[in-house]
């Protein structure tokens, strides 16, 4: 989500019972965006609240972890993100602020009202010693273009707004396997592929590269 636009994308975590700080999906609700803010739709709200209660979950598993992106490099929250914490988030026992900026860094900020109350950063990692189920290509990009109404009115990242052709080309790399039309070719090939890459392609294109190992062949070393 965080790289298909130049706009802000928000939604919820979801965690288990036993592992409040654990996300295990992320959800989003109909939202207007744009490049420095988010104003999500009061009925798909409740109505994404409702679908979690039914499914017998407590709101401390998926009303407390508020998620969003930033457009440009800093993921420190601004003071809309501030006030709308504040406001919306204020009255729960905890929540937590997490941004993710597009260059990867992230923020995450633990508030409660225990006792006198407090908030605290906490760090962020992800752990690949679990499954992680949730990581479907085709419902992210449904849920993207069933969601987010976006407002391309003005951008702060200095790079040109996206056209609807480009913006699709970038949506269908959700569903799709950069390894599907790659033949086989030599290591200084690959090097040549990825270096004319864009950078988002080459993201996606490396962390799938990073967990393919049957892609390598371990008897070649290549020296400089």
């Amino acid at each position: 989500m965080r790289d298909v636009t130049d706009n802000e994308i928000g939604g919820f975590g979801i965690t288990e019972a036993e592992d409040l700080l654990f996300v295990t999906d992320v959800v989003l609700v109909k939202q207007k965006v744009t490049c420095v803010t988010i104003s999500f739709e009061d009925e798909s709200v409740a109505d994404f609240f409702e679908d979690q209660v039914e499914a017998g979950r407590q709101p401390e598993q998926f009303a407390r972890l508020w998620l969003h992106t930033h457009p440009g490099d800093s993921p420190e929250p601004s003071g809309t993100d501030e006030s709308t914490f504040a406001r919306v988030f204020g009255s729960c026992d905890w929540a937590i602020m997490f941004i993710v900026a597009q260059n990867g860094s992230t923020f995450a900020r633990l508030r409660f009202n225990a006792g006198p109350g407090g908030e605290v950063k906490i760090p962020v990692c992800v752990d690949y010693s679990y499954e992680f189920d949730a990581a479907d290509f085709e419902v992210w990009k449904e849920q993207y273009k069933a969601n987010v109404i976006e407002d391309h009115t003005f951008s702060l990242t200095g790079r040109s707004k996206k056209d609807s052709k480009k913006q699709e080309d970038e949506l269908e790399m959700f569903g799709g396997n950069v390894f599907e039309e790659t033949s086989v070719f030599s290591s200084h090939d690959l090097l040549g592929e990825i270096d004319s890459m864009e950078p988002m392609e080459r993201e996606i294109f490396m962390e799938e590269l990073s967990v393919r190992s049957d892609f390598w062949d371990e008897s070649e070393v290549i020296y400089e």
